[in-house]
């Protein structure tokens, strides 16, 4: 199945062009399936129609869906949750607070994700379109499979033998609620729902993810950071949409300033991006809204392109061998070395742009040798790894 995502700052028109894009692919004859992870859930109102947590039918060949949290919370955290409430009415919450606070939030995109593998292995779609949340939610989103297998191959087994061995004693000296096995087990069924979904989402043959940005300044420095972020975590974005561009027919001497400036950005958008394939589509004077708007939107967007095909390969990270070196080459445009920081314990490599950290869990090649150098070269950090003395 192919698998496309759409992010982009709040209000750049993300869910405008996630839903024309997957218009444009039904309207081709492959059974697309557009879903949301954005909690805004807007898709419904790009099509005028409303929409359930089941595929919904919207034109020929094209479904799409509205997550239910309250359903999934219940499908794959109500065990859990009951223990984090347990915990907190022991330490004197209320039952209504105690049950707000066990809901941690962010809770319905990471369900997303179980979708998103579901409709992957088991769905009788060709193309999955996701609308994703605006970018900070998004890098958030997709940085938790990493988060949850190294929690899970590290931390929770230790924590469940610490627990056996300390509940017999702890029952004696606090009534502190402990978690027991099936706390354990539903954690250990959250987990196995969600994996392999980083496999599906980091494919390079079959997933990518697409920015939609507006050519203003603050857009995009996020549109920027955020290509640099899912590079970082093995997303591979292959194309740019620079939505909303004043079109020629503007000749009001009021919009000259407005089209300079625009201009400009578009070439910082060029340069930024560059060889990522930069779309564009102009400013409308009316809401799209409806499967004719949509339409006409993913035409101009794609003109002869293919939008389900993946329309830049280059890989963002790779391994080479140099003499008896071993080179770890990951791509990270737009990183400046201040931003950048590296360590390695054991098998594991923290690399750190900025806010965000990236832990990469080294093969044995690798985790065998030291970290003898890294130079940042034309958008790529190289690591080198040589054999222990």
């Amino acid at each position: 199945m192919r698998v496309i995502l759409f992010t982009g700052k709040g209000g750049v028109g993300k869910t405008t062009v996630a839903s024309a894009t997957a218009l444009r692919i039904a309207a081709a004859g492959k059974k697309t399936l557009l879903m949301s992870t954005d909690p805004a859930h807007s898709v419904a109102d790009a099509f005028g129609i409303e929409l359930s947590p089941d595929p919904t039918e919207v034109a020929d060949n094209l479904w799409a869906e509205q997550i239910d949290p309250q359903t999934r919370l219940e499908e794959n955290w109500r065990e859990i949750q009951e223990h984090a409430i347990a915990v907190l009415n022991w330490a004197g919450l209320a039952e209504v607070e105690a049950e707000e606070l066990s809901v941690i939030p962010g809770l319905d995109e990471l369900f997303s994700l179980a979708d998103v593998k579901r409709h992957h292995d088991e769905g009788p779609y060709d193309v999955l379109v996701v609308d994703c949340a605006p970018t900070g939610e998004t890098l958030r989103l997709l940085s938790l499979p990493d988060i949850i297998q190294w929690y899970m191959e590290r931390i929770f087994p230790v924590e469940r033998r610490v627990m056996g061995a300390l509940r017999p004693v702890a029952k004696r000296v606090t009534n502190l609620p402990l978690p027991d096995d099936n706390v354990y087990a539903a954690v250990r069924r959250f987990y196995d729902r969600l994996e392999g979904v980083r496999r599906v989402l980091t494919d390079e043959s079959s997933t990518s993810v697409r920015l939609v940005v507006n050519p203003e300044k603050m857009v995009i420095a996020e549109a920027q950071r955020t290509f640099t972020y899912l590079n970082l975590f093995g997303y591979r974005v292959d194309a740019i949409v620079a939505n909303r561009l004043l079109p020629d027919e503007v000749s009001d001497p009021y919009f000259d300033r407005w089209k300079e400036l625009q201009a400009k950005h578009l070439g910082t958008i060029e340069e930024s991006f560059s060889p990522v394939p930069i779309l564009t589509a102009r400013l409308r004077d009316q809401e799209l809204v409806g499967a004719d708007l949509l339409g006409s939107l993913g035409d101009e967007v794609y003109a002869d392109l293919d939008p389900a095909e993946v329309l830049h390969t280059e890989n963002p990270m790779d391994i080479v061998k140099d003499g008896t070196s071993y080179v770890l080459s990951l791509k990270l445009p737009l990183t400046e070395r201040e931003d950048l920081d590296l360590s390695t314990k054991n098998d594991e490599l923290f690399v750190r742009v900025g806010p965000y950290r990236r832990t990469i869990m080294l093969p044995k090649v690798l985790a065998m040798r030291d970290l003898a150098g890294a130079r940042l070269a034309d958008g790529r950090l190289e690591i080198t790894f040589e054999e222990r003395r």
